[in-house]
């Protein structure tokens, strides 16, 4: 190898990554950003919701993922709400 020539590092933390692993973590950012939008949407209408860790999955190489799961609590109505 001459000092001039480039060579090609891997992204630090990424680690390889099969041709299809774009693509799933592209859904993946695009699920969670629908699901953004439904969580601002259910604020909005009084909702309070609180993701919490639900479980953790692991492949056996040293990969995992959060599996999320919802806690909810709807406003109660004021009494104004309550007359009408």
């Amino acid at each position: 190898m001459r000092s001039a020539d480039i060579v090609a590092l891997p992204d630090p933390f990424s680690g390889p990554r099969k041709a299809d692993a774009e693509t799933l973590i592209r859904k993946v950012a695009e699920t969670l950003h629908r699901l953004n939008q439904q969580i601002t949407t259910a604020v909005d209408a009084g909702v309070t919701i609180e993701l919490m860790r639900g479980s953790r999955v692991h492949n056996g190489r040293g990969q995992w993922g959060d599996q999320m799961i919802p806690i909810v609590k709807i406003a109660e109505p004021s009494h104004e709400e309550r007359r009408d």
